[in-house]
């Protein structure tokens, strides 16, 4: 799957003010999350507070709190298709056996904010954070295996989103459980290389 190119464009059409603002708000919401707290034990007061803005600003750019922590968790979404990536040095590289290391550092960083995703990646996969990560893994997934040729890019490319995208949530939700980030990095790094590999060329 090819990484989403809408979010360039967004930052060159963008206001330098406005992107230095909500990128403050996004900061801040991440702060105030960063001891463990739930999205819905956090004000909008204590954000912009902390921001240094106003109400009618955050008003202005968000609908309400949950709309700022998608728009803050959207680099989750991102770091999560470079780390599962980051084996890739050129054209035609293979995949190794054994994770990138910047896979299970990225499970350290999402555990690191582990109350506020829950909010967002419902177990199962769901929720806009969730989605978001569907889209963005598929789309990269389905885009690789057409340059290359490999079968089946479209069920391969659902099948290695969903499976991510749904043991990453479960995780979260300590459905998956006494899995520290590394093991849990060789265990998902296995089952989507054998999901890639699974269906051989049609006839």
């Amino acid at each position: 799957m090819t990484a989403s190119t809408s979010r360039p464009e967004r930052a060159r059409a963008e206001d330098p003010r406005t992107a230095r603002t909500k990128a403050r708000l996004r900061e801040s919401l991440l702060a105030e999350c960063g001891s463990g707290r739930e999205l819905t034990e956090v004000s909008v007061s204590a954000v912009v507070r902390r921001a240094g803005v106003g109400r009618a600003t955050f008003y202005l750019h968000y609908e309400d709190l949950p709309a700022l922590a998608v728009d803050a968790c959207a680099e989750v979404v991102h770091a999560a298709v470079d780390a599962l990536h980051a084996w890739q040095t050129g054209p035609g590289s293979v995949a190794p056996l054994r994770p990138p290391a910047a896979l299970a550092e990225y499970l350290s960083g999402v555990a690191g904010h582990a109350a506020l995703y829950r909010s967002l990646l419902l177990a199962g996969g769901g929720g806009p954070l969730g989605e978001r990560l569907h889209r963005e893994l598929r789309d990269r997934a389905r885009s690789e295996r057409l340059a290359v040729g490999a079968p089946h890019a479209d069920l391969v490319a659902s099948a290695v989103a969903a499976a991510f995208t749904g043991v990453l949530a479960d995780w979260l939700h300590g459905l998956v459980p006494d899995t520290g980030p590394p093991a849990l990095a060789d265990r998902i790094w296995a089952l989507l290389i054998a999901l890639h590999r699974a269906l051989p060329p049609t006839d």
